[in-house]
């Protein structure tokens, strides 16, 4: 998999881009979640080893109250929340228009606008209490993006899939749609 045939963003219309639906916000929470699917004859990279399942990786983008605001087009689950990122260009389209966004340990290393809490090292002292307390006020944050998380999963088709890994980024998307009208906050 390239990162050209991931990167669906010249295609999609301007106001679907990332960029433009968070750039209003104060700042973002960007977070991934593994959708479970049925195997494959190809189940190598969607096998994801840290949920010890099949599925595909889809990043979301919520607002500071924890309602959705984007998701990206499915990918293997194997593929790690960062690199994820970093395929669909998403790090580099919010750091281009400035937008501030709060991540959890899985987008270490990001750069950019990306903020994430402290880790502590492996051989090395724990964190000072001014680390600890940034981090908790952090993880404060995080957690009001799994909100956008649950509404997502919340859909009764995402519980696992049933069809073509490929469907999935349209389902996300439409899901998506669904959700945004029934907000009230759907603009066409």
């Amino acid at each position: 998999m390239s990162r050209k045939a991931w990167n669906c963003w010249p295609s999609w219309p301007t106001r679907c881009r990332p960029p433009q639906r968070a750039a209003w916000l104060a700042y973002a929470i960007l977070d991934g979640t593994l959708i479970p699917i049925d195997r494959l004859a190809d189940e190598r990279p969607y096998y994801s080893g840290k949920h010890k399942q099949h599925g595909v990786n889809v990043q979301l983008l919520a607002d500071p109250v924890g309602r959705l605001v984007w998701a990206s087009p499915a990918l293997p689950g194997a593929v790690h929340d960062v690199s994820a990122a970093r395929t669909v260009g998403l790090i580099d389209a919010l750091t281009s228009a400035g937008v501030k966004t709060f991540a959890d340990k899985g987008y270490q290393g990001a750069g950019g606008t990306i903020r994430t809490p402290f880790k502590r090292h492996r051989h090395r002292p724990g964190l000072s209490r001014s680390q600890r307390d940034v981090s908790r006020a952090h993880a404060r944050i995080c957690a009001i993006g799994e909100r956008a998380v649950a509404t997502l999963k919340s859909w009764k088709v995402l519980t696992k899939l049933r069809c073509c890994p490929h469907r999935a980024t349209a389902l996300v998307q439409a899901i998506l749609v669904l959700q945004l009208i029934e907000e009230g906050r759907y603009s066409g």
